[in-house]
């Protein structure tokens, strides 16, 4: 699977999104780009069929890190409005 993200990372969108700062909403708001979901879904299923190299296996677990991460600013995002 060829995508148009090839020299970016996956979770580059995530870290751009965090320093052009936010608010509980954005947060709440973020999603991928259809680019970044399709490397991503690439990633996934390289590692199901052939393997990853030992950047692209990094990239993967970075994402997941940072998924993690905005999984839980959603819900604290989410909190905040509530709260309000």
């Amino acid at each position: 699977m060829n995508t148009s993200i090839n020299t970016a990372k996956v979770y580059d969108e995530i870290i751009e999104f965090i320093a052009a700062g936010t608010t509980p909403q954005s947060v709440i708001d973020f999603k991928l780009s259809d680019a970044a979901k399709d490397r991503l879904d690439d990633l996934v299923y390289r590692t199901k069929t052939e393997g990853l190299t030992g950047s692209d296996q990094r990239e993967l677990n970075h994402f997941l890190t940072l998924e993690h991460i905005m999984l839980l600013a959603k819900a604290r995002a989410r909190q905040y409005i509530s709260e309000e």
